[in-house]
């Protein structure tokens, strides 16, 4: 490693050290390094001649550079080297910049130096140098001030050398190469190599703690913002964490977009681990606060919480838990009156919406929150004129109007508005009587009111069920708002009878002139002095006035002849409001309380004939009340089940989709026995009987009711090849709860579900895969005879990816992920509840299946595949009958097959079934031999320049790059170097002595290695 000890070099005085001891000494921890730097400087600043010193020096780190462990010794060393190294740096000084040039050049000399030697050494055979060459980079260019400055051509070389390394085999090289080149990034230069390098590692590392490293080190600008974005949906929860740091403390929330914004909070906050949902309310929050001045709405209005409101919500809950007070919630947000209200004109999207999100946070800290939630709200009463006045106010749009945007724009805020205030009446106090039928009588208006948005109509319905206590008074008042809505009272003309009103002109000219005649008389007799008639004659004239006016008014009726009468209407606006009231109460209403005569009225009267209107907005509400409602009763889901089957097969996509949730609504309540009843016509409804599942090909043998049963499966697998991906992805979901609550037990759809899962046409289908990959944990797991399933669709799933053809995007599928997938699904211990101990386990039969198959045809190319499945296995070695069968298939098997690695497989599960452990034995002998030895680091190094074969249960790149879901002992692999110690091969739980050994290792000294050398020199 170097020459001896460097006594010939002429040191003196009290202060000076030998290179040796100082590495000596800065092994312990206790000892100051600052001294030992300080010391050994000295000494190097008195020589002339410094080569001999840079050569003893370099021999001595080299006992640390070959240690790859974590040693706490060895990070001491590389500690105080780095010191020592930093030491010789000469602060930059403009103005004497020239005349301190030479004496920089003497003093950079030693760093050049080991800058030098490091760069020599990055390409090392031993993974444990180049970690540690890569380290000193890191810590050296890590420990230079910031205006510090090298020479071009050697920081040309550090980062030619590190963008090499951070390619390195080993994820500790690449962690330290990255950090090293921290430094050296050009956020401005689009064509920086070092950016381009920590894309393609936050991209492509498989390694976690790789990807960790360059999130904390890479600077963010328009390329790489978007990565970053990117790590926060990383499967590793310490990735995740780390990223939502790195965009709380470096990412302005300008440079982001409102989309970003809210997926960062809503997936945040919806994160499976605790820790992410934390950092997002102790680190992201309340950075984004900070830079808004504590303005709470102001964050709100970046978020545009018109459209996602339950995130904005999640996001104020967040915030409101960070709160120490309650006069804390009452300081930032929104302003009340004295009506403990916000005035109309107020009110805005954000304010609205933290109300509302503020009221049901203290409402849901019970009676801690209650005389806050007093300040907040006021009397129900109070709040239902206020409501009512709003809703009132809201503008009711012509089709012209629609066209412009602006006033669009503005009726969608103030139903946005309204929505957030009907959701506040969950938050008031209706225990008081008065209060209480004063907010129902507003419901009540605002229903039945016309320009009451069909947006907002299933949320006041389900605030008006829920203040009502009584179920039949629910039913009733939904019912006659409905009523209401759908037959208003309204003034109607009715036509006039001319000859009856020529009557009456006539009559009543005829009064007229009597009246002129009688007064006339009257004079007349008025001049002669005869009063007596003159009396008579004035009574007469008033019989004739009133009768006068008597006949004006009739005619006057006769003219206008205006009824009021309740008028039936069917516009598409009015029926959908109508069924949305319906579709809302079926929905809350109890599913025991069956079907009341006034709820079958409504069946009858609007939801049977809305199903064929032709709109489709009303027609897929009517489908949708349908289906709720056969939900309460059992004879009107049989009555109507085929029209719902021949929806699902003739009408609009969505009006489609509709009706197959139905359906599967109903089969997961009822199961298949609602079918029992009315077999004949749900056949004739379909296609055709025959099933995924009948093999026989016999339908002539079957029951009507299997048929009926057979052809509602065969329909939901056509849908699975659908091309309208809702439709697809709806079906998958309900084949899904239909076979996890035990509805349909059905191999063969198993298989199709996995091939789904599998294939590459639905990669960007989210939804359908994160929920066919729960199923198929939760399903395996659930109990033996699911895994007996899944066992009998491993076959059919591998027979029909093998015989894909090349244009199937089946054909590129790795079937060795497949595999691994099944054997995961049906291992006894991955059960839940494992039963007692039996016989026979799923894995057993598995075996024999795939034995069989093997022997079918032992030259086909799969064989080799089973063969490795078959290694997989957690086969009982205890003698049987499955046993004894097994035997004598691998038996057979071995008499046939010629291909090596198949012969070799199957051999060693041979000697495992007859009880041979001499290859385990000596397998855990190795392992232990391994851990025990002292140069762990060199043995695994030596171990790992050869090509390793693929672990057990890992999978390939190509697999990786599909997306399909990790194992777990891929899982471990990736974190293997976590920890920062190489990988060794998986052993048995070691002894009391190889953890003795393993601990004094820990405590590993220098000092021995360094004088066996200078001895043997």
């Amino acid at each position: 490693m170097g020459g001896g000890k460097i006594s010939n070099i002429n040191m003196s005085g009290d202060a000076d050290i030998e290179i040796e001891e100082a590495f000596r000494r800065a092994q312990k921890a206790h000892n100051n390094k600052a001294k030992l730097v300080a010391s050994l400087k000295t000494r190097y600043d008195k020589l002339e001649e410094k080569t001999e010193f840079h050569e003893e020096f370099i021999r001595c780190l080299k006992y640390a550079m070959i240690i790859y462990t974590r040693e706490p010794a060895v990070e001491n060393v590389i500690d105080f080297v780095t010191k020592f190294a930093a030491s010789f740096e000469m602060p930059v000084n403009e103005e004497a910049e020239e005349e301190e040039e030479e004496n920089d050049d003497d003093d950079n000399e030693f760093l050049n130096f080991l800058f030098n030697f490091l760069l020599e050494s990055h390409g090392a055979s031993s993974h444990a140098v180049r970690f540690r060459v890569c380290q000193l980079v890191n810590k050296l260019l890590g420990s230079l001030s910031e205006n510090a400055q090298i020479d071009d051509d050697l920081c040309d070389r550090i980062h030619e050398a590190m963008l090499v390394r951070v390619t390195d085999k080993y994820p500790n090289v690449r962690i330290q190469a990255a950090l090293a080149m921290a430094r050296l990034q050009d956020p401005n230069d689009s064509n920086c190599p070092t950016i381009k390098a920590y894309i393609l590692l936050l991209e492509n590392d498989s390694n976690p703690e790789v990807r960790r490293a360059v999130l904390s080190c890479i600077a963010p600008s328009a390329a790489t913002l978007p990565k970053i974005y990117k790590r926060t949906r990383d499967v590793k929860e310490k990735v995740r964490k780390l990223a939502y740091q790195v965009l709380a403390e470096k990412v302005h929330i300008r440079a982001l977009s409102i989309a970003q914004r809210v997926s960062l909070l809503h997936e945040g906050l919806s994160d499976s681990a605790d820790s992410v949902k934390e950092v997002i309310k102790t680190h992201l929050l309340p950075a984004w606060l900070r830079l808004l001045q504590g303005d709470v709405l102001q964050l709100l209005h970046r978020l545009d919480v018109e459209n996602c409101a339950e995130t904005a919500v999640t996001t104020l809950h967040a915030i409101f838990s960070m709160a120490t007070s309650s006069d804390e919630l009452l300081q930032n947000g929104i302003r009340l009156d004295e009506r403990k209200l916000i005035t109309v004109d107020s009110l805005t999207c954000e304010n609205v919406l933290y109300w509302r999100a503020l009221c049901e946070f203290v409402k849901s800290r019970g009676d801690e929150g209650e005389e806050l939630l007093e300040k907040l709200l006021p009397e129900a009463a109070i709040f239902a004129e206020y409501l009512y006045s709003y809703l009132k106010s809201i503008s009711q749009l012509s089709e012209e109007q629609r066209a412009d945007m602006t006033q669009l724009e503005m009726v969608m805020t103030q139903e946005f508005v309204g929505q957030q205030l009907i959701l506040l009446v969950g938050c008031l106090d209706t225990s008081e009587e008065g209060g209480r039928k004063r907010m129902v009588a507003v419901l009540q208006e605002i229903l039945v009111m016309p320009n009451t948005p069909t947006s907002l109509i299933g949320l006041l319905v389900e605030k008006l069920i829920g203040i009502l206590r009584d179920d039949a008074q629910k039913i009733q008042m939904v019912a006659e708002i409905i009523s209401d809505v759908r037959e208003p009272i309204l003034p109607i003309s009715e036509p006039v009878d001319e000859n009856e009103k020529r009557r009456k002109q006539v009559r009543l000219a005829e009064v007229r002139v009597q009246i002129m005649e009688a007064k006339q008389t009257l004079e007349e007799c008025i001049n002669c002095q005869d009063f007596s008639r003159a009396a008579e004659l004035k009574d007469s004239i008033s019989q004739l006035e009133e009768l006068k006016n008597q006949l004006a008014l009739e005619a006057s009726q006769l003219a206008e002849n205006i009824k009021e009468q309740r008028v039936e209407k069917s516009d598409p606006e009015t029926l959908l409001k109508c069924l949305t009231m319906c579709a809302e109460l079926f929905k809350q209403m109890n599913i025991k309380r069956g079907i009341c005569p006034t709820m079958n009225a409504l069946i009858e009267s609007l939801i049977l004939p809305s199903v064929s209107n032709p709109n489709p907005a009303v027609r897929n509400m009517a489908v949708i009340c349908l289906g709720t409602a056969a939900l309460h009763s059992k004879d009107l889901a049989n009555t109507h089940l085929v029209l719902l089957l021949q929806i699902t097969q003739l009408d609009e996509p969505k009006i489609r989709i509709s009706a197959l949730r139905a359906l599967i609504d109903q089969l997961l309540l009822n199961g298949l026995n609602i079918l029992q009843d009315k077999p004949t016509p749900i056949s004739q409804a379909l296609d055709s009987p025959d099933s995924p599942d009948n093999s026989n090909g016999q339908p002539d043998q079957q029951t009507e009711e299997e048929s009926t049963v057979q052809s509602i499966l065969k329909m939901l697998s056509e849908f699975l090849d659908s091309e309208i991906c809702e439709l697809r992805t709806e079906t998958a979901e309900g084949l899904a709860k239909l076979m996890y609550c035990g509805r349909i037990l059905s191999p063969k759809l198993l298989s199709r579900l996995v091939l789904l899962w599998y294939n590459p046409v639905t990669e960007d289908d989210q939804r359908l895969r994160h929920c066919l990959g729960v199923f198929l944990q939760l399903y395996a797991r659930a109990s033996r005879a699911n895994q007996e399933c899944v066992e009998e669709s491993f076959l059919p799933t591998m027979r029909t990816l093998f015989n894909a053809p090349v244009t199937s995007p089946l054909s590129e599928v790795d079937t060795s992920n497949v595999a691994e997938l099944f054997v995961e699904l049906t291992r006894p211990s991955a059960l839940v509840q494992p039963a007692a101990i039996q016989a026979v386990s799923v894995h057993d039969s598995l075996a024999v299946r795939v034995c069989n198959e093997i022997l079918r045809d032992v030259s086909a190319p799969e064989v080799r595949l089973y063969c490795k499945t078959l290694s997989w296995l957690e086969i009982n070695t205890e003698p049987g009958p499955t046993n004894n069968e097994l035997q004598l298939l691998l038996k057979d098997i071995l008499q046939e097959v010629k291909d090596k690695y198949c012969t070799r497989v199957i051999e060693k599960l041979r000697n495992q079934l007859n009880g041979d452990r001499c290859s385990k034995s000596a397998s855990n002998q190795d392992t232990t031999l391994l851990n025990l030895d002292d140069n762990t680091g060199e043995v695994v190094n030596k171990d790992e320049t050869k090509p390793k074969r693929a672990k057990r249960g890992q999978k390939k790149a190509s697999t990786a790059k599909n997306g399909k879901k990790t194992s777990k002992a891929e899982l471990s692999s990736d974190e293997s170097d976590e920890e920062n110690v190489p990988e060794v091969p998986l052993s048995v739980r070691p002894s009391r002595r190889a953890k003795m050994a393993a601990l004094d290792k820990t405590k590993q000294d220098l000092t021995a290695l360094m004088n066996q050398e200078a001895n043997g020199s």
